[in-house]
């Protein structure tokens, strides 16, 4: 249950449209419903802005889809990543309006038109092809948690022409997320051209010096230039989360 569904039940409540005893059901599973293997937080909506979200890695499809039955009750929302097709699949019989990201791993099950609350446009930018799968993560994020979006991929350093050619993209942005491997130099290239915020993704992608993205963390950690912040490697959820509550201030 959202805000605007909360908000919604205690107007009939008010308007005699709902009875107490009928409200009280509806009510009797916030703030979290208790499977034994999770408890559904169906209150986040309501502190956070946005509903949970579902990690599935590590989750037995069984569990992913307890999870899932309960949100859907509740008519949200449904976001799960690192999700694998075999799951999908499952949940794809059972919920017709499953859809899923294969490059991402994201399922989306949309039960509700998505608002947009962005003020501007987030832009995804990789250094190079093999940086989409994360890429694709952050941006099927924040499109879902109601942003504009856009991908702007493969400009790494390494072809440094081919980032500056696309500089118009980036200076109408009003986020930018930069995923990178290697080296991890690509969010400072571009934290020294524009004037807003970046989130900087390191990715695991590299030889084998890079030791599984370190490298690339600890280049974007020591960034000398300013308003950039870093998330976890791989991590494209976090940025893609992070991107939306900054677009949406």
């Amino acid at each position: 249950m959202d805000i605007n569904n909360l908000k919604s039940l205690l107007l009939d409540i008010k308007e005699g449209k709902v009875d107490v005893d009928t409200a009280l059901e509806d009510l009797k599973t916030l703030p979290f419903e208790d499977l034994g293997y999770a408890k559904v937080d169906h209150h986040r909506s309501i502190r956070n802005g946005y509903p949970e979200v579902i990690y599935c890695e590590g989750k037995t499809d069984e569990h992913i889809i307890g999870i899932v039955e309960k949100m859907y009750e509740k008519k949200s929302n449904i976001l799960g990543t690192r999700a694998k097709k075999e799951t999908y699949e499952k949940l794809k019989k059972i919920y017709p309006n499953c859809e899923y990201e294969e490059l991402g791993r994201i399922i989306k099950i949309q039960n509700k038109p998505i608002e947009n609350i962005g003020k501007g446009t987030i832009v995804v930018v990789t250094g190079g092809t093999s940086d989409i799968p994360v890429a694709d993560e952050a941006y099927h994020t924040a499109k879902f948690l109601g942003n504009d979006v856009e991908r702007l991929y493969d400009v790494g350093v390494a072809g440094i022409h081919r980032l500056l050619n696309n500089r118009d993209i980036l200076m109408k942005a009003r986020v930018i997320i930069a995923v990178a491997g290697m080296e991890g130099a690509l969010p400072s290239v571009v934290g020294g051209l524009v004037d807003v915020p970046v989130i900087a993704v390191p990715t695991s992608v590299g030889y084998g010096a890079n030791f599984n993205g370190l490298s690339a963390l600890l280049t974007m950690l020591n960034s000398c230039a300013s308003g950039i912040s870093v998330v976890n490697i791989d991590n494209g959820f976090g940025a893609g989360y992070l991107s939306s509550m900054i677009n949406k201030l």
